[in-house]
């Protein structure tokens, strides 16, 4: 098993540090230049956005709205690598990993607005009124005319979120679980803890994608929010050693000491690896969460997910790096989500190492119900056979306990492997396909300007309309009645 996981991480370094951090940091560079950096420009918009209401369907029921959407994002978002990521780049690559998670943030917010934006534009109706489904998979049959790409990246998200991230959830709510009932620890514990998770995600996942979206869309606020108060508690009772902390973070990244060392380099690699795997920008993930919602333009959920990555980084994981670095760790060796834990019972007392066991099973519970929609999505794209999903949600459910009794080293280093492949296959979509989505934002910025609520009716200027669906002339003066 040692030999197995050296090998991994040999191949992750190679991998990342040579293909995929550079490739990643271009494509932001060059979708913020094109845009005219949309992301930060655009800020007070996408919180007007997310809070519109989605339209009532056929059958009377709600809509998934922009909001919704949101929470699904955000409930694979934000997950495990908000405290255990956050703590293993710290651990690795020391503070300054935190500037550079912090940069990439800001720049991949860029590449999450193309890839949701062009989930939408090539979403495809569900049998239940008022539903869509697509993602990555769809825009590069739709858009690219590869369904054999498709085809690929349907395979790969399945496997990564459906097995593999969800391995890493339950594996992470089995540690900090034991950390706080010690009392309770034993053979025993792994399995039993496992087939709880089972049953309770077996719950969920055999309901629709309204009950994913309406489940998500209350536990996301409440984790956010008790984690946040304990950040802030956190930060408040140590707000002198605030100005250190900051320096520690960016003396980091660019110390001389660091950069003759080489130390640099390990906090650039942490940051984007851990930044990609908590806010997932780029990586082709949330656009499948991002097509599911009903509004008037494709560009609403472009911005919606963009703000999803700040919400992601630059709150929930800041809030990590605070919580860590203010108590001053050793980081002598590696440490995950027990980094977390030790640093908030220093400061708080031993209750706030049980409240944030809590926390971690709400995040990690609810990112397992995300990571199960997008493979649901995915397996979709390839046969509409319902036998094949009813064996896709045992498989998730029996790699859930899977990683309840695995290795922490080697299902996190898997999961670096297919998120980077998974990457990759999708830069190689978006990158073509990045202009079509200039074009929707010029329309939508175009109806602004006219005083408007922007709606789209597709026109063949921005893209063949061979490929596009769900945005015909109809449905725009049917969103626009609603």
């Amino acid at each position: 098993m040692d030999t197995l996981n050296s090998v991994i991480v040999d191949i992750n370094d190679v991998f990342w540090n040579w293909l995929l951090i550079p490739l990643v940091v271009v494509a932001g560079v060059y979708f913020t230049a094109r845009s005219g950096v949309v992301q930060l420009r655009m800020l007070p918009e996408m919180f007007r956005v997310v809070a519109e209401k989605g339209p009532v369907a056929a059958d009377g029921k709600k809509s998934v709205s922009a909001f919704g959407a949101f929470s699904i994002s955000a409930a694979a978002r934000v997950g495990t690598g908000n405290i255990a990521g956050v703590a293993t780049a710290i651990s690795v690559g020391g503070p300054g990993a935190v500037f550079w998670m912090w940069t990439m943030a800001t720049v991949g917010a860029a590449s999450a607005f193309v890839e949701s934006t062009l989930a939408q534009l090539y979403k495809r109706r569900e049998s239940e009124p008022g539903t869509f489904r697509g993602g990555p998979a769809y825009y590069m049959e739709y858009g690219l005319r590869r369904r054999w790409q498709g085809l690929l990246f349907a395979v790969i998200i399945t496997v990564t979120f459906g097995f593999v991230f969800n391995a890493v959830q339950s594996n992470t709510i089995v540690a900090t679980s034991r950390v706080s009932l010690s009392a309770l620890d034993g053979d025993w514990y792994a399995p039993v803890v496992g087939l709880g998770l089972v049953v309770l995600l077996g719950l969920v996942i055999f309901g629709g994608v309204r009950r994913i979206s309406h489940i998500t869309e209350v536990l996301v606020p409440v984790m956010a929010l008790v984690y946040l108060l304990l950040g802030i508690a956190v930060v408040a009772l140590n707000i002198g050693d605030l100005p250190r902390v900051v320096a520690d973070i960016v003396g980091g990244a660019f110390g001389l000491r660091e950069v003759v060392g080489g130390g640099i380099g390990v906090a650039i690699a942490q940051g984007i690896r851990r930044g990609m795997f908590s806010n997932e920008a780029g990586l082709g993930s949330a656009p499948n969460a991002a097509a599911a919602a009903d509004v008037s333009h494709p560009v609403k959920q472009g911005l919606v997910q963009a703000l999803g990555v700040y919400f992601d980084t630059l709150l929930i994981c800041s809030i990590t790096a605070f919580i860590i670095l203010t108590s001053d760790p050793d980081l002598s060796e590696r440490r995950s989500a027990d980094l977390t834990q030790s640093a908030l019972t220093s400061t708080l007392g031993g209750w706030a190492g049980h409240v944030l066991t809590a926390v971690v099973f709400m995040l990690a519970f609810s990112s397992m119900i995300g990571n199960f929609y997008y493979g649901r999505t995915n397996i979709e794209f390839i046969t509409t056979r319902p036998q094949v999903l009813t064996a896709f949600r045992v498989l998730v459910l029996l790699a859930v306990f899977g990683g309840a009794l695995g290795s922490v080293a080697l299902v996190w280093n898997l999961a670096d492997v297919f998120m980077g492949v998974m990457a990759l296959v999708n830069m190689a979509a978006i990158i073509p396909l990045g202009v079509i989505a200039f074009r929707l934002l010029t329309d939508y910025r175009a109806q602004q300007r006219a005083g408007k609520d922007p709606v789209y009716v597709h026109s063949a200027d921005v893209a063949d309309p061979a490929g596009v669906q769900c945005w015909s002339e109809a449905e725009s003066q049917t969103r626009l009645s609603q």
